[in-house]
């Protein structure tokens, strides 16, 4: 995925959820921040940030927050690219569901919103893709805030695996310094338990890292899945 021209800042301050000011040439600029995600270690004061001019009548601001530097690497914040990285690295063989011959996105199943539903002669597969920032000591984690949204969507996964059609979530690393991935039990202990079970009873967990410059994001790497975290416990990534 290429981005749009992009803008070098310095980032001065998150002022809620969505709404964040960059200084860029001097400038005080108010930009859209495209995640709900706490990012508490991203997004602090003179840390160097690129936006992007957003040309929309309805925006109450300008510019969207794209890139941040991170311990001398680059991080993508926007948590609406997950799923166009991931169906563009469907199309080039990289992730799972690759050879499916038929993609749909955003299917209800029962009472919820499902990513992808993939089809082949031999069955369907329901993927559920999260975007993740954090990565602490090369390990990246999910979630960085408590997501009960993410739970139900576990459950969801787990209850199609059960009906017998192939179920799996997918989390996309924005960032290239992750090692290996798990789910951030101290942050969201429910979401960490609840991934643990449904991963143990038929549920495909994979997780994936990105390239990232400033001209482009792709999907670069699987990266190994432990269902806690490997410097705590003697954990092994759950079966294929």
């Amino acid at each position: 995925m290429r981005f749009p021209p992009l803008l070098r800042g310095s980032f001065v301050k998150r002022h809620n959820r969505f709404l964040a000011t960059v200084s860029v040439s001097g400038q005080m600029v108010k930009v859209h921040v495209p995640s709900p995600g706490r990012m508490c270690e991203l997004l602090t004061p003179g840390r160097d940030a690129w936006i992007t001019p957003v040309d929309k009548a309805t925006r109450k601001t300008s510019y969207d927050l794209v890139l941040v530097k991170h311990n001398g690497h680059l991080v993508s914040v926007d948590s609406r690219l997950p799923n166009a990285l991931f169906r563009e690295a469907l199309e080039r063989e990289l992730v799972l569901g690759a050879g499916y011959d038929i993609i749909e996105q955003e299917i209800t199943y029962d009472h919820s919103r499902l990513d992808f539903r993939l089809e082949e002669p031999k069955g369907a597969l329901w993927v559920e893709v999260k975007s993740v920032n954090l990565v602490e000591d090369g390990l990246a984690l999910f979630p960085d805030a408590p997501t009960e949204r993410g739970r139900r969507h576990l459950e969801t996964l787990s209850a199609i695996a059960a009906s017998g059609e192939g179920a799996a979530v997918a989390f996309v690393v924005q960032r290239s310094d992750a090692v290996a991935f798990a789910p951030h039990k101290e942050m969201d202990p429910a979401f960490a338990d609840t991934l643990y079970r449904v991963a143990r009873s038929g549920v495909i967990a994979r997780a994936y890292i990105c390239h990232v410059d400033f001209e482009e994001i792709r999907i670069s790497a699987r990266i190994p899945f432990f269902v806690k975290r490997p410097r705590d416990y003697l954990a092994t990534p759950p079966p294929e």
